[in-house]
């Protein structure tokens, strides 16, 4: 009798790892390099393992948010066995979500959330670290008494850069760093980030009436870059978020950025990809992970390993008054 529970253990073992899972993946965007190489980091995953995921791209604005309403449905329709989703917006998915759920088909998200239905698992950057990296290091490199004219370019429509933009002032907030807003823009993706840095430059042509400019990710902010260094205006310290290649290469010329923090996106995509197939194994996972971020500086490039990772050790930020270390670790929230 005990032979034979055994035996039948061990078939159904050999059933469930013989079993390609069929994963549906809905990408936000292919023009944000970033978001590339999550996607990069996935399917280097994806690849060791038995599985066939089916992917979609939305694309960006509002055309994207709709796009990937209606993919996420297709996949429902499609059974498959598990969805992974990198969110356009935090609240249009709800509906499809909810749907799933009824369905029983395990839903993944990395990147961002959905405001309402169940998640199974959700992995994304430390957002909040990273706001709070780009403060802490524009808070070091002037005088507390100086009042600085801050421009925020930013996205208030997904968790990750309405996160980030609170980091960055809680920054300045703690270490005591006085500043005003001047103007707030919206920018996420190079297009509009090129538009908002033409405006940038026609609402305050006058050099010195901008101290810091900070933006959420490097999609847009790069832009803005290109737009500021065409005008000439050396003058202003640019902190953003995101570790594109471009940016990391800017910070290393002496250009107008001066801290990126970066995420390691090649990690991201892989933790999202792990996570779902241990969920598809019937194995326990966390249900919230936070992916640490890196600040990219003059200070720290060469220990910089890239987008894809590895994940370095944990060192001492000289420019925090405290010495206090930058921490590698994944941090499990839930």
């Amino acid at each position: 009798m005990v032979f034979k529970i055994i035996l039948l253990s061990l078939i159904l073992s050999v059933t469930i790892f013989a079993k390609e899972f069929k994963i549906g993946v809905l990408y936000w965007s292919m023009n944000i390099a970033g978001q590339v190489a999550m996607k990069n980091g996935l399917e280097q995953v994806a690849n060791g393992l038995n599985v066939k995921l089916i992917p979609f791209v939305a694309g960006d604005g509002i055309n994207g948010i709709e796009k990937q309403i209606k993919q996420f449905d297709k996949l429902i329709d499609m059974k498959v066995d598990a969805i992974i989703v990198q969110p356009t917006d935090n609240a249009a998915l709800v509906s499809p979500l909810l749907k799933a759920n009824k369905k029983k088909i395990p839903v993944i998200a990395y990147d961002q959330y959905i405001l309402g239905g169940e998640l199974k698992a959700f992995v994304t950057s430390n957002n909040y670290q990273a706001g709070f990296l780009d403060g802490e290091y524009v808070a070091s490199k002037f005088p507390n008494n100086k009042k600085l004219n801050i421009i925020l370019v930013e996205y208030p429509h997904v968790s990750s850069t309405v996160e980030r933009v609170n980091g960055f002032l809680d920054a300045l907030y703690e270490f005591k760093q006085k500043y005003e807003i001047l103007k707030t823009y919206e920018a996420v993706e190079p297009i509009q980030g090129k538009i908002v840095g033409k405006e940038i430059v026609k609402d305050f042509p006058k050099k010195g009436s901008i101290d810091v400019i900070f933006t959420i990710n490097d999609g847009g902010g790069l832009s803005v870059v290109e737009e500021l260094t065409k005008a000439k205006r050396d003058e202003i310290f640019i902190a953003t978020i995101d570790g594109d290649p471009k940016s990391v290469e800017n910070i290393k010329n002496g250009g107008l950025i001066k801290i990126d923090s970066a995420q390691f996106c090649g990690p991201l995509g892989a933790e999202a990809m792990k996570m779902t197939y241990d969920i598809l194994l019937g194995k326990e996972v966390a249900n919230h992970v936070l992916v640490p971020t890196f600040p990219v500086t003059k200070e720290t490039l060469s220990i910089y390993p890239g987008w894809m990772g590895p994940i370095p050790k944990s060192f001492i930020k000289t420019w925090n008054p405290n010495n206090v270390k930058w921490d590698s670790k994944l941090k499990i929230v839930k």
